[in-house]
């Protein structure tokens, strides 16, 4: 029988003992009165009982601890109170995206992007920096420093600063960024960059990642770059100026390294676009990349 039923059982006996009672009242029958309100104590007391004390002979639970605690015993270490959780923790991470070589009609050069935070699961400092060498030189290069704190399960805002090189002026912006997994397992990483005398910026890069087998992983990835207003300076105008396509197939000896191989299309649009025809470079390329992704 189990313990609901008993209980039951035992409220339907006491509702008639009570009824009992009233009744005898009425009667005067002080005998009757008298049986009822004991039939009601015995009913009383047995309901207490359950999930009461255990029994004399019930097994120890903290037996087989052997007397050790959090705070004693041989096995305690030293200055450690208690036991911290994951999300307690303070982690560091370097991970390098691409360290890769390019081929292309407009010459041969070698490309990094990678990204190192350090920090806890909710807030993080976070470095990110890529560019462009050739000929034993930084060609382009761009490098945030940011603060990350985790909005959702699978949302980070970012906040911090970004300095952008190249042949031109350098150009330095505050960063307002986004990095996350989107539905269908896109990773989207972008920001609203904002700089001086009106510039702004808009950057937003998606990438998913297509297990073919356990370590064959197919990469596609698209990175979108938009200006508000024009600086020929730096020879870019407003409205959407680069879009970059790429696709990769690398190889995890292990989750940490894996070589890659891929395909890379490059294009420029608008006023940007004219920038780079008026100086005599090609508005779209093409190029072929080899290169390695690793994290420590």
């Amino acid at each position: 029988m189990s313990r609901l039923t008993v209980k039951q059982g035992l409220r339907q006996r006491g509702a008639l003992a009570a009824g009992l009672m009233l009744f005898a009242l009425s009667l005067g029958n002080h005998s009757t009165v008298r049986a009822a309100g004991e039939a009601m104590e015995h009913d009383m007391s047995a309901m207490s009982m359950q999930g009461g004390s255990p029994p004399a002979n019930a097994r120890d639970p903290h037996a087989y601890a052997g007397g050790t605690t959090l705070d004693s015993g041989p096995y305690l270490l030293p200055g450690v109170s208690r036991l911290h959780l994951a999300d307690e923790h303070v982690f560091g991470v370097v991970a390098v995206d691409r360290l890769e070589a390019v081929e292309s009609d407009q010459g041969d050069h070698g490309v990094y992007e990678l990204q190192s935070w350090y920090g806890t699961t909710y807030e993080r400092l976070v470095l990110k920096a890529e560019g462009e060498v050739a000929a034993e030189r930084v060609e382009e290069s761009e490098t945030e420093l940011l603060y990350s704190r985790a909005v959702t399960a699978f949302w980070n805002l970012q906040a911090g600063m970004r300095h952008d090189s190249s042949e031109g002026p350098d150009r330095n912006w505050l960063a307002l960024g986004f990095a996350g997994l989107a539905p269908y397992w896109l990773e989207i990483d972008g920001g609203l960059y904002l700089g001086a005398h009106g510039r702004s910026m808009l950057q937003v890069e998606a990438e998913y990642e297509l297990l073919l087998t356990q370590r064959w992983v197919l990469q596609p990835l698209v990175e979108f770059t938009a200006y508000g207003r024009e600086d020929s300076e730096v020879g870019v105008g407003s409205g959407l100026a680069r879009v970059r396509a790429g696709l990769r197939l690398r190889y995890e000896f292990s989750r940490q390294f894996a070589p890659y191989i891929g395909l890379e299309w490059q294009g420029e649009f608008g006023a940007t676009a004219d920038f780079s025809r008026a100086e005599g470079g090609d508005t779209r390329s093409t190029s072929a990349v080899a290169g390695v992704r690793f994290w420590f």
